[in-house]
């Protein structure tokens, strides 16, 4: 659902089946790693101020910030619609030796329900639904945040470094401001802003914004 990576040179059709589940059970049924496996800075930057707790990270891909967590003492649960995804992940967090602080769940957070679960920490990084999405699974993520805990969303910041994508992955892309109508009441917002982050592509370091929105849930 992220889209990372994709959209040069595809069709819109193209483009929006790169938002669906097959197309990501196909990314992640080779050997080739797909992400770094390095946990997320604006996740890093709010979560080490926190106690650990439990957590839940929405769009979990291969794990990463899941075993940085767990790392952490947190006790975490991956969620991602991709059970290659999913599986990809379970294997890293045993080789991290984590396995004993991590669970899965195979769950689309377009239709996410908590169905009564709450945590202390709920996360997602690079989720990108189509079409302006985010704000609705803002608010279905939200459910999810026990009284006194926090939801952190990150995304990426409409740029020029992304011209080459398509039309449908502008769309998905999201301002941190934007997603603040999602939040239901009882939600404090902490941080809603875009911070920059430095990655590396073809080679050579490229600046790009992160939309970055930490709320706290009020006990």
């Amino acid at each position: 659902m992220g889209g990372h990576g994709h959209g040069h040179g595809v069709t819109e059709e193209e483009a929006a089946e790169m938002f669906e589940p097959p197309s990501w059970e196909e990314r992640y049924a080779g050997e080739e790693k797909i992400w770094s496996g390095d946990p997320n800075p604006q996740l890093v930057a709010a979560a080490s101020g926190l106690p650990p707790g439990t957590a839940l990270d929405v769009g979990c891909g291969e794990g990463g910030d899941v075993i940085w967590l767990a790392q952490q003492g947190w006790t975490v649960t991956g969620a991602d619609f991709s059970a290659n995804g999913l599986a990809r992940a379970a294997r890293h967090a045993e080789e991290a030796g984590v396995a004993d602080r991590t669970d899965w769940w195979q769950v689309d957070a377009r239709t996410f329900d908590a169905e009564g679960r709450l945590y202390d920490l709920v996360t997602t990084h690079y989720l990108h639904p189509p079409d302006g999405g985010m704000v609705e699974v803002v608010g279905r993520l939200a459910a999810a945040v026990a009284p006194g805990g926090h939801l952190l969303v990150v995304g990426h910041a409409p740029s020029e470094v992304f011209a080459h994508l398509s039309a449908a992955h502008h769309r998905a892309m999201f301002l941190a401001a934007d997603l603040v109508p999602g939040l239901p009441a009882g939600f404090e917002v902490l941080v809603a802003e875009q911070r920059p982050r430095t990655t590396t592509r073809d080679g050579r370091a490229v600046e790009i914004d992160d939309s970055t929105l930490l709320a706290r849930r009020r006990a």
